[in-house]
């Protein structure tokens, strides 16, 4: 039987940095102050320090973070100061971001908007979803 766990490790700062394991499907929000690795399935919005999404992983959501890379698919909004999108990342939705790049391979359906530095330094709820 194998078992699907998320598992905390420190960092430097003290903060916690966090794993979903490749097994993990998670509904609903989930907010740290650290770093979340993503291998399993997220359904609904993450916010994170910074956020790995590794190959393999789905996220129906929005993620909020202050960097974000990106190599598993995502289905949703990315609001990130700095976003790097590998190879093998699946996007469909939007992307704010202030720096991006993107890697030979990856497939994005995305509208991109630039957004200037103090966007993210006001983002403190999520804009409304356009009809």
């Amino acid at each position: 039987m194998r078992f699907a766990f998320i598992r905390t490790e420190k960092r430097r700062d003290g903060v916690p940095a966090s794993r979903l394991g490749r097994g993990l499907t998670v509904t609903g929000s989930l907010d740290t102050k650290g770093d979340l690795q993503v291998h399993g399935q997220v359904l609904g919005s993450i916010r994170a320090e910074r956020i790995l999404l590794a190959p393999g992983s789905n996220v129906e959501g929005d993620i909020v973070a202050r960097d974000a890379r990106i190599s598993g698919r995502v289905l949703g909004r990315v609001f990130a100061l700095n976003v790097t999108f590998d190879s093998a990342a699946e996007v469909t939705g939007r992307i704010f971001h202030h720096n991006a790049k993107v890697a030979r391979g990856a497939r994005i359906d995305a509208r991109m908007p630039w957004r200037p530095l103090n966007f993210f330094e006001a983002l403190q709820q999520l804009p409304e979803t356009e009809p």
